[in-house]
């Protein structure tokens, strides 16, 4: 099952850098950062190290749960024929979702970090706990349903090392995200870098979705081979085609209702 080890990696770095424009993972860009850290009187080189610390370990704990699904799998002895299959409709439901044709989709939670820990702990504390909560991947804000298929997939290698690797790879890219902010030693490095991140939060978005869709149209070409591949293009422009005429008449969509919340880069 090479190729679908290969799509759950593929799946996990795009979920994972996507998860950077969440609300909290912008708002580490505000909270975390060297000017902030300077004036909590802390050195922000230990805050961060202690911030991929967290990440990392709350990855291995979503690769912990990825590889006992993976382990089930396994122990079911699913045939390649059957795991393509899921993976196909997974991947073009959860591209579906992450359009949000007239406002379906996939449920997610929002929940934000708490910012009180800022005031309350030391910096090891709150550093490596935020990195723990954003690199688990499912205890704060979810902003795209390659999460889901992220787990999904990791599950479908029937590998529970593969699982586990691929949950701990997807918590350091959460926790990397952190040093994009280390060049902010004043507000105008602050305010640059949130414009910069809000430039290309559609950017991101849209490219998200476009793995999520080539992620399912080459589970179906390796399921079924030409018929496959034509079945899941098709598929996929159906898709965006609906989303695109739904949007054109509809009001916020998921994504947009988070824009505010994302460019304030707060705690909330």
């Amino acid at each position: 099952m090479t190729i679908v080890v290969v799509l759950a990696v593929v799946t996990a770095v795009a979920a994972a850098i996507r998860g950077t424009w969440s609300p909290c993972g912008l708002s580490m860009l505000s909270t975390v950062t060297p000017l902030a850290e300077a004036g909590r009187g802390r050195r922000w080189g230990v805050t961060a190290a202690w911030f991929v610390v967290g990440a990392v370990i709350g990855g291995l704990t979503l690769g912990a749960v990825m590889a006992g699904l993976a382990a089930l799998v396994g122990a079911l002895g699913l045939s390649i024929t059957v795991v393509l299959g899921i993976a196909t409709v997974a991947a073009l439901v959860c591209a579906a979702s992450d359009l949000d044709p007239f406002g379906l989709h996939i449920p997610f939670h929002g929940r934000q970090v708490n910012e009180r820990w800022l005031d309350q702990y030391r910096a090891w504390v709150y550093g490596a706990g935020f990195g723990w909560q954003i690199g688990c991947g499912l205890a704060t804000y979810i902003t795209t349903a390659g999460m889901y298929l992220t787990i999904l997939l990791a599950a479908l290698t029937g590998r529970p090392l593969v699982a586990l690797g691929i949950g701990a790879g997807f918590g350091l890219i959460r926790g990397l995200a952190i040093f994009a902010g280390r060049h902010i030693t004043d507000t105008d490095h602050l305010l640059a870098v949130h414009r910069h991140f809000g430039a290309l939060r559609r950017p991101v978005r849209l490219a998200t979705i476009g793995v999520l869709l080539a992620v399912g149209v080459v589970a179906a070409t390796a399921w079924a081979g030409v018929p496959g591949l034509v079945g899941a293009s098709v598929a996929a422009a159906a898709i965006v085609v609906v989303s695109a005429l739904s949007h054109r008449t509809a009001p916020a969509t998921t994504d947009e209702a988070l824009a505010a919340p994302e460019a304030a880069g707060l705690l909330g």
